[in-house]
């Protein structure tokens, strides 16, 4: 399988350089890099660093996800639900993290908050059109397959 170059600057020299934790994970960890612990509350929300930065090829991008094991066992997850980085950005790496349990969470130094997952993406050309092609569903939104 061809790989494709994910380089990471080291932003802070006690951060964290992101690990993928056996053969078949798509989503490496993200860590906080803070030097001492920040609560949040219920339903706050709070940017935590990571101390890293990446360059990727143009045609991908890095998405951060919320860690499921922090979103079910604590309610913590991405303000955004998935986080887009784009190939020409080279700043810090900032989650934006929400408590959306009813009890304070400690977020610890270090601890692991998200994942990043590199994608594919196809860049396409835009073209304004009069008309779009028929489908069966055409306009058919929320709920029109019968489920909502």
């Amino acid at each position: 399988m061809k790989s494709v170059e994910l380089k990471i600057k080291k932003l802070n020299s006690k951060a964290k350089v992101p690990e993928y934790k056996t053969r078949g994970s798509v989503g490496c960890d993200l860590c906080a890099l803070i030097e001492e612990e920040v609560i949040l509350n219920p339903l706050e929300r709070k940017l935590i660093p990571t101390g890293l930065a990446i360059e990727l090829p143009i045609g991908y991008e890095a998405q951060i996800r919320p860690r499921s094991g922090l979103s079910l066992k604590y309610g913590i997850t991405l303000i955004n639900a998935i986080g887009t980085i784009d190939s020409d950005y080279r700043g810090e790496i900032l989650v934006p993290l929400v408590n959306l349990s009813n009890e304070p969470y400690c977020i610890k130094p270090y601890e692991r908050i998200c994942q990043m997952v590199i994608n594919k993406v196809e860049i396409p050309e835009i073209l304004v059109v009069e008309q779009l092609n028929e489908t069966a569903r055409n306009s058919g939104g929320f709920g029109s397959t019968g489920t909502y």
